[in-house]
């Protein structure tokens, strides 16, 4: 029988099941919310801090990278009853730091990668970032991208409970920006 486990989310058989929310929506930032956007990735970067990491303390990301991702196309808000409580970046290019990996990946195919997932503080404890890769895995899909890449820091412990909790693979090491990196992979069922 189903459960309801943290932060209201069901469990199903080792499978995380995560209840609609009508009012949030996954989507293509505006210029508009750039300012919202880095306010947000501000408090990542004193979270990660605060939290004794050297990850995203010096220089990056920065303002420059928001804007920097809003003309590649790559930023994403994810938006609860019009106000911006998380951001990604989403790349359905490939991400060539990934070509080399310490390990291997699941799949050679296309696939998308995930980049600076941030939250807002005040959703922060609430499921949101599992919500926003569980509205990434439906994008990706509705693309027809059947696979999700990303890396994170060592010791970024939020991050690695979230790729546990709802089941990527752990690959091996990438470096990004000069630093090694844990690198994971999903491969997406079409239900």
């Amino acid at each position: 029988m189903p459960g309801l486990g943290v932060n209201g989310i069901r469990t199903l058989g080792g499978f995380i099941s995560i209840p609609p929310n009508p009012t949030m929506i996954l989507r293509k930032a505006d210029r508009s919310e750039v300012s919202a956007i880095w306010s947000i990735l501000q408090q990542a970067i004193a979270q990660r801090k605060r939290d004794g990491s050297d990850q995203w303390q010096q220089g990056y990301p920065n303002e420059q990278t928001v804007h920097d991702d809003m003309e590649a196309g790559y930023a994403y808000v994810l938006v609860d009853n019009d106000s911006v409580i998380a951001y990604a970046a989403i790349l359905f290019d490939n991400e060539p730091a990934y070509e080399t990996i310490e390990g291997r990946w699941l799949t050679d195919g296309s696939y998308a990668t995930v980049h600076r997932v941030a939250t807002s503080d005040q959703v922060k404890g609430k499921g949101v970032a599992t919500r926003l890769f569980t509205m990434i895995e439906e994008l990706c899909l509705g693309q027809h991208i059947n696979s999700i890449k990303v890396d994170t820091n060592f010791d970024n412990g939020p991050m690695l409970r979230i790729l546990d909790k709802l089941n990527y693979t752990y690959c091996g090491e990438v470096f990004f920006q000069g630093a090694p990196r844990k690198a994971y992979e999903k491969v997406l069922s079409v239900k």
